[in-house]
């Protein structure tokens, strides 16, 4: 039985799976609360990996957000001791590489991760080969749903959208102008409320032509500053993550515009990661 764990900073799925003699699998799905070294001390996460109640596992493969260079052996080794494994047959990895395995499998291709952040990779199907820096919601991640909100806020108050629209939100979200700004700029974690903010655009899209080019430009705007980097017309790029899901028509229009070829749309990468290690491939 191998474990794969799919984590970001406020929830860990896991799946532990196998495969019977005749080749179907064996599947249970668990979750904790997230798990993230770049905020988090080693005794907080090793009392995470201690409430996941397991039996004997062989391997153990860990996807996660802030999972930097400096962070893998340390996560590593709290997974080893954890699950009672050798350092060898654990495998601690960004989130940006699940990504790509589960989208890729173990051709060649170009990944993106489209859901609060934003962040691409060329994988040459088995690990990231290239990375276009995504440098945050402030100074970069175009596509995200935290630029997605940002680019709406600025439009509807500056007159680029129909006066109605703004009326609509201000109405159904209880804010103003003022409550926005200091939502922003002085509240904790602006990025996360951005990107909340696409769920209104979403359910607005019908209505409103200018809001679906908006959502459009958005997405050309990343494929230039990211996807373009990569200068591999020959490959299609894929994307993985709730922003890339929920707006994939607007996502294709954009690849389409920019002479680009969206590859597959994932919502959550653990299939993919599943079907990647029990492939019998894995290294």
């Amino acid at each position: 039985m191998i474990l794969i764990a799919d984590s970001g900073s406020t929830k860990t799925d896991w799946v532990l799976a196998g495969t019977k003699t005749e080749g179907s699998r064996v599947v249970e799905r668990l979750q904790t609360e997230g798990i993230n070294p770049f905020h988090q001390s080693e005794e907080q996460i090793a009392g995470i990996l201690s409430s996941l109640q397991v039996g004997p596992v062989s391997r153990v493969f860990f996807y996660g957000s802030g999972l930097r260079p400096e962070f893998r052996q340390p996560m590593q080794q709290a997974l080893a001791t954890a699950f009672h494994l050798d350092a060898e047959a654990v495998e601690a990895e960004s989130d940006l590489l699940g990504a790509a395995r589960a989208l890729c499998g173990h051709e060649e291709g170009i990944a993106c991760i489209l859901g609060t952040g934003a962040n691409s990779c060329l994988y040459d199907g088995q690990q990231i080969v290239a990375n276009t820096p995504p440098l945050g919601y402030i100074l970069g991640d175009e596509g995200s749903g935290a630029v997605l909100g940002r680019n709406f806020l600025n439009a509807i108050y500056k007159g680029l959208l129909p006066e109605a629209l703004k009326e609509q939100f201000e109405s159904e979200c209880a804010m103003t102008m003022a409550d926005v700004v200091d939502r922003v700029y002085r509240q904790p974690m602006p990025n996360r409320w951005l990107a909340s903010l696409s769920l209104f655009i979403y359910k607005q899209l019908p209505r409103y032509p200018e809001l679906s080019q908006m959502v459009v430009d958005t997405f050309r705007q990343f494929l230039r500053c990211n996807v373009a980097a990569y200068g591999r017309n020959d490959l299609s790029f894929s994307a993985i993550g709730s922003i890339a899901w929920y707006y994939q028509a607007e996502l294709a229009h954009a690849a389409s515009l920019e002479c680009m070829r969206l590859g597959k749309v994932q919502k959550s990468p653990m299939d993919g990661l599943l079907d990647f290690h029990l492939s019998g491939n894995q290294s």
